[in-house]
């Protein structure tokens, strides 16, 4: 699923993204979590093509993506990260979303539309 397709499912809001070709950016799967821990020991596979789904909106998150090589982090619940924290993404050319709907909502919009299924 491209990341414009996500967006539009989602309805969500673009806080920031550098590169207009990250649009058409295939995504294969997406990690949904408020403990970077987790994200650190269990994203393996596919991380520049997974999508990191968390309400938290501080530089932890964004530090996250930045080591697993994530380029788009999408915050729950109408969650922002401050100036600082778009800044550091920017700086990593990681893509920042918001969406107003719960983390249990975002994974389920995505989940209906295709994104993470095997393929039959």
């Amino acid at each position: 699923m491209i990341l414009k397709d996500v967006i539009k499912i989602l309805d969500a809001d673009v806080i920031y993204s550098e590169d207009p070709a990250i649009l058409e950016k295939e995504y294969i799967d997406a990690f949904a979590s408020d403990l970077m821990s987790d994200a650190l020991a269990l994203i393996l596979d596919h991380n520049e093509a997974t999508l990191l789904i968390t309400g938290l909106a501080n530089t932890q998150a964004i530090r996250t993506a930045e080591m697993l090589d994530l380029s788009v982090i999408v915050y729950v619940r109408g969650k922002i990260p401050n100036e600082e924290q778009i800044q550091t993404a920017k700086m990593s050319g990681i893509a920042l979303l918001s969406v107003k709907h719960t983390m249990f909502q975002t994974c389920g919009l995505l989940y209906e539309a295709g994104l993470g299924r095997l393929n039959d």
